[in-house]
């Protein structure tokens, strides 16, 4: 199975989570929401809290960004295979009020908080400044001082590093395609990936 396969399944923004919800908030929830949450933890973990290193965290993820991908993921006129075999097919059901809560409800949960790793102090400065060598601009200028994101902007900041390092690669190569991350990566190697990665990521 090629790298591209493999790494299809998981694009960053495949985003909409589960959580096991409690009494309490089955009660607050709509049934056909709380029915949907259930389904989604199934991937993405209680709460938004992946634990399988390919699948993305949602915690504290930017609810503008959430309901963005979901849109985008629920279009029957998209060609990425993700969305019409697995996203599409959960979400294809639900209206724009039921992705905004769910959106909401994975914002606020607690983010998972990045664990730096041996090339961290590299991969802060190339966060913060760019490599000029591979012709890359600042990620903060757009994610954020801490990795945090804003509106549509995801946060990046303590997610698994084999989900970071995939997106990248899959911007770089247009599968994603993106007006500022698309150009930024093109040019992006292996290991200033992997040291951005070792700033940013938990796992």
């Amino acid at each position: 199975m090629s790298w591209l396969m493999r790494h299809t399944g998981f694009l960053a923004g495949a985003i909409i989570a589960g959580f096991m919800a409690s009494p309490a908030q089955a009660q607050k929830v709509p049934q056909s929401e709380a029915a949907q949450s259930q389904v989604c933890q199934g991937c993405h973990g209680a709460g938004g809290d992946s634990k399988v290193a390919t699948t993305p965290r949602l915690n504290g993820q930017q609810a503008g960004y959430i309901v963005a991908r979901l849109k985008k993921l629920s279009d029957a006129t998209r060609t990425n295979p993700h969305t019409k075999i697995g996203m599409f097919k959960e979400l294809s059901s639900q209206n724009e009020a039921a992705m905004v809560s769910l959106a909401q409800y994975f914002a606020s949960q607690p983010p998972t908080r990045p664990k730096p790793g041996a090339r961290a102090a590299e991969g802060k400065l190339i966060y913060e400044k760019g490599s000029a060598a591979n012709n890359v601009v600042g990620c903060a200028q757009c994610h954020g001082a801490q990795g945090e994101g804003h509106d549509t902007t995801p946060r990046i900041a303590g997610q698994h590093a084999d989900y970071l390092k995939a997106q990248l690669r899959l911007f770089g190569m247009k599968f994603r395609e993106h007006i500022v991350m698309s150009p930024n990566t093109k040019t992006m190697t292996d290991d200033t990936m992997d040291a951005l990665v070792s700033y940013l990521a938990n796992g």
